[in-house]
């Protein structure tokens, strides 16, 4: 089954087009003196909306990156983000502050931290919150202090405990906390993790024992995890030792540490240690704009962390999510005794647009995070309020998909879904050998390869998301099975290259353009039950996608101009020979939250 547009289609193309252009450091982002502080007046209504999202998290105007400091407190589930509040690209950053009571439905607060003082005026960036004992919530966060990048560590605190919603915040003058020494390079030495409370071989609880912070840098190519201890939250001492490291991986930022559970689904608060523990530690890589995470131990007595001898602890290792998906942060939600993972998508489209529509970047679905029964991986899942949101619902099941065939999912909002579908085949016979040459950490390379129109033996097939009718544009997330010498290996795509006809070259001076990556990763996945399962939660600009029950994620964003609101489209699909069968596929229309940071 082949999916081209078609010749004829090219003059009402070019109409299109042309309608939409005429109306429409180490600091880790691109950097537009420029267009830091320009906020359009107002932003051309149909440009604006054409692809803003209905049900992820997104203030009303201008550019978001990091989310920080989330947690739960007296009910309230709060989350601070990154923000310029006056432009579409990054800039100007502060703090800003919405709160719920379901992670669904979001008030917009008042600017919690903003630069003001001598050790924060040239920047408040990314940070963690702690709850204190006696039910104390605190913020560390990174301040910029001079014009070269210079980076510490300060802290703030409510004004109001008795605030349900926090809404003030102070930055007390005995900041800042922790400064680097001179073995530690100050423009890569921020964004403070949530802290951690060590027993040290006696219980303590307001006296003794001894507060952990891990913060993220880099030596040369080596990345670090710095680890300062205090006794009282307010005079930090840094450790001998790092956290943890790793050569040839540059920069850590966003550092997270925190414990899951072996065999069980409940989260654990971050001090929790025990037997049935094992520890994630977390890093968001400057270099490769990527987040890789190990699974270890933590040596309580000597402060360390130490991976399982079987994971790979850099660029090739284990990631959040395989597609736009960085700077995330996870908190303890003790309200439902589960761990939840924010995680920011930057847009993929030119700077141009970014400014034109007056907004960028979006926080993506928040995710439970449990350990996988192997305990060699996690699974993530989007938490169980986003199903609230649920409307009218299709179903299909018992559908054979024989070579080329697809079936288009009828009834329901295209462009604004949640799809669940699981696979079947009765035979792994067919599927293609994994070609040696090939490299087995290189997933992206090889679904740019073979992507989903390239015939296979067992795949590709899976959905077809964010369609337009006639398939000019179109967003595939599927499968391919491989079988190489030792076990099969399955591949799961999400492929961005042929998702809009829109030009993707920036006319602005310096400005990016689009990308459009043909994303990837290998699902580490039990296969004796002939079973593929795909999670997709399509949202007009982005399609976030859970495979094998949470195994494999990726995200990508895109741009369609043919494939919006009603005349988008989603089909399942099938370019294998081997014939797969839809054993159930269930899919909802999906409403928009009551509020969204009005």
């Amino acid at each position: 089954m082949e999916f081209r547009a078609k010749s004829d289609f090219l003059v009402f193309l070019l109409c299109c087009l042309a309608l939409f252009n005429i109306n429409c450091v180490e600091a880790s982002h691109e950097v537009f003196l420029n267009l830091q502080s320009l906020s359009l007046p107002a932003p051309l209504n149909h440009v604006y909306h054409l692809h803003r999202t209905r049900y992820h998290f997104q203030p009303r105007k201008n550019w978001i990156n990091d989310p920080n400091g989330p947690m739960y407190y007296n009910g309230i589930y709060h989350l601070f983000y990154q923000y310029n509040p006056k432009g579409a690209v990054w800039g100007n950053i502060v703090w800003a502050h919405s709160v719920s009571k379901d992670l669904v439905n979001w008030k917009k607060l008042e600017h919690a931290i903003y630069p003001s003082k001598p050790f924060d005026q040239y920047g408040c960036w990314s940070g963690s919150a702690t709850v204190l004992p006696g039910n104390k919530p605190v913020i560390l966060y990174t301040g910029i202090v001079d014009d070269k990048q210079t980076q510490v560590q300060n802290y703030a605190v409510p004004a109001n405990l008795s605030d349900p919603y926090l809404r003030l915040w102070i930055k007390p003058d005995n900041n800042p906390l922790i400064v680097a020494d001179n073995w530690v390079n100050k423009t890569a030495f921020r964004d403070p993790t949530t802290a951690w409370f060590g027993k040290d071989g006696k219980w303590r609880v307001t006296i003794g024992g001894v507060w952990r912070v891990t913060i993220g840098g880099r030596r040369k190519h080596r990345g670090i995890a710095y680890l300062y201890r205090s006794k009282d939250f307010m005079r930090w001492t840094k450790a001998k030792h790092p956290l943890h490291s790793a050569a040839g991986t540059g920069n850590w930022e966003c550092p997270d540490f925190f414990p899951v559970q072996v065999n069980g689904k409940n989260g654990l608060d971050t001090s929790v240690t025990g037997r049935n523990v094992k520890y994630v530690f977390k890093v968001s890589l400057d270099v490769t704009r990527y987040e890789y995470y190990t699974i270890g131990t933590y040596d309580i007595k000597k402060d360390k962390y130490i991976p399982e001898k079987d994971m790979i602890d850099g660029w090739n290792g284990l990631r959040y999510d395989y597609g736009n998906f960085y700077a995330s942060k996870s908190f303890f939600d003790p309200g439902k005794n589960r761990r939840i993972l924010w995680g920011w998508a930057n847009e993929s489209d030119t700077t141009d647009n970014d400014v034109k529509k007056g907004w960028a970047g979006i926080q993506l679905i928040p995710r439970t995070v449990v350990l996988d029964p192997s305990g060699k991986q996690l699974l993530q899942w989007p938490v169980e309020e986003l199903e609230t949101l649920r409307g009218k619902k299709v179903e299909l099941s018992n559908q054979n998909l024989n070579k080329g065939e697809k079936i288009e999912i009828k009834g329901i909002t295209a462009a604004q879904s949640d799809v669940d579908v699981t696979f079947s085949f009765n035979s792994l016979d067919k599927a293609e050998t994994f070609d040696p040459s090939w490299d087995r950490y290189d997933a992206q390379k090889l679904c740019s390869q073979k992507g989903s129109t390239v015939e296979g033996g067992l795949g590709p097939f899976g959905l077809l998301t964010l369609a337009s009718e006639n398939l000019e544009e179109y967003t595939p997330v599927f499968f391919r099975v491989f079988k190489a010498q030792d076990k099969h290996l399955v591949l799961m795509c999400s492929d961005a290259s042929r998702s809009t006809l829109m030009n993707g070259n920036s006319s602005m001076k310096d400005g990016k353009d689009a990308y459009r990556p043909s994303f990837a990763g290998f699902v580490n996945v039990d296969l004796n039950d002939k079973k593929l399962s795909l999670r997709s939660l399509i949202d007009h600009s982005v399609v976030e996608s859970f495979g094998a029950g949470g195994r494999t994620c990726i995200t990508s964003r895109v741009y369609p101009i043919l494939a919006v609101c009603d005349k988008a489209h989603l089909y399942a699909f099938n370019n294998g020979t081997e014939t797969v069968k839809i054993d159930t596929l269930k899919a909802w229309s999906m409403n928009r939250p009551k509020e969204m940071n009005h």
